[in-house]
């Protein structure tokens, strides 16, 4: 198992190289991007996050690609979307997470390969329900108590959903060629 990667040590990569991509989005769209193609380097998820910087993909950038496309696949249900810790502000952490949702859904379909494929019902379903939580924000707190509940459970849900796409595309993902310059 690979170790996890810290949400701030992303931001701070993204930001060190000017990049306005929010952390946040980077790893959606590298989920995103997993659950279509057998094959997404870290090169291809650069070049779409950061282009200035795809030549170099160290630091954080290598571990959270490798963290993600090992734990996507594994039997464990490990995968937890990159999102700020506890200690962040309730509203901090449900705009990352609707950036998160942004992000999956950019990569998903920028990854080019799902849009002539009929998806699963599962699957639609669990993009528009992204979708929706992508506009997610705090309209007017009832208690910290409820948020917080109502927070985690939607976290749970786009663990729980991204990891349903994955495994219901992998039919599709293993009907690819092997590389991107294979066809």
């Amino acid at each position: 198992m690979s170790e996890s990667v810290a949400f701030d040590d992303v931001a701070r990569a993204l930001a060190a190289a000017g990049s306005t991509v929010h952390a946040a989005e980077a790893h959606g769209c590298r989920c995103g991007a997993l659950c279509v193609r057998r094959s997404y380097d870290v090169a291809e998820w650069l070049q779409e996050i950061l282009p200035d910087e795809a030549q170099r993909g160290g630091g954080p950038f290598a571990s959270l690609h490798q963290r993600s496309a090992s734990v996507l696949p594994g039997s464990d249900l490990e995968f937890v979307p990159l999102l700020p810790d506890d200690e962040q502000s309730l509203e901090t952490r449900v705009e990352a997470l609707g950036t998160w949702c942004q992000g999956f859904l950019y990569g998903f379909g920028a990854a080019g390969t799902a849009g002539h494929a009929q998806l699963p019902g599962d699957v639609t379903e669990v993009l528009t329900d992204l979708a929706q939580i992508s506009h997610a924000g705090i309209a007017e707190p009832e208690s910290v108590e409820v948020e917080e509940q109502a927070y985690a459970e939607l976290v749970e849900f786009v663990r729980v959903g991204v990891q349903l796409v994955y495994d219901e595309l992998a039919a599709l993902r293993a009907a690819q060629p092997e590389s991107r310059l294979d066809h």
